[in-house]
Parts: structure tokens; sequence; C-alpha cells
């Protein structure tokens, strides 16, 4: 099973920016699907964006497009997430996801995904 952790979040002002780191370990090296659900108190769990570490493919949620950057480091095993102009609305617990299996155009289409490896979750909070 494929280990996952995220680090970074915190709380911000609407307006303000957040960058969240994710690693994966735990395979053979290889290039695979990363990306970040959200869940808020109440609601249901959101895939928020995906990347594919070998050739950079992403894919976002329309809640999140033009705000949300998710970028992979130069190991293909590291991805962050540039969150700006967050809103209250982003609030919520974020976490890093992966997926050994996924070829590229499954992780950039937006499919139904259900990862293969989870991180702990780390926490968004955006006050007005």
């Amino acid at each position: 099973q494929v280990h996952v952790v995220e680090s970074g979040g915190g709380s911000v002002q609407a307006g303000g920016s957040l960058t969240l780191s994710c690693a994966a370990s735990g395979y053979t090296y290889r290039s695979i699907c990363m990306g970040w659900f959200r869940q808020a108190p109440g609601k249901e769990r959101e895939g928020v964006a995906r990347i594919y570490t070998g050739g950079g493919s992403t894919y976002y949620a329309d809640s999140v497009k033009g705000r949300f950057t998710i970028s992979r480091g130069n190991a293909k095993n590291t991805v962050y997430l540039q969150m700006n102009s967050l809103k209250p609305e982003d609030t919520a617990m974020y976490y890093c996801a992966a997926d050994v299996s996924l070829t590229d155009g499954y992780c950039s289409g937006g499919y139904p995904w259900l990862p293969n490896g989870w991180g702990q979750g780390t926490q968004v909070t955006v006050s007005s």
C-alpha cells in the first residue's frame, strides 16, 4: 500500500494563500497519480485536483479552477497544492492521495477515483 504524508495547511483570511505539500512512498519508483481531496463538516468528500507525476497532466474541480495549482516536485513522489484567493467555503480537512495503478489519461481525466493510499489530513481554515 502506498504511504502518503501531507503537510502545510493552517488558518488564513479570505483572499489569502496557503501551500500544501505531499510525499508518497512504499512503491516501486514510477510515475503515479497523486491528488488532493477535501471534506468539510457535514459535506461529502470532494476531489480537488490531480496530477500525473510523469507527464504533469492535471485535473481540477470546477470549484477551484483558476485559484488552485497542483504541481510536482523534482522527485516524482512529491506534489504541492498552491491555493490562492481562498474563500471561507474552502475551509475543510484536506487529504493527499496517491494511486500507482492509474494511467495518465484516467488520472487527468477527472474520472471517479478511489485511491489506494491516503494521508492523515491537514486542516485548512479560511475566515471571512
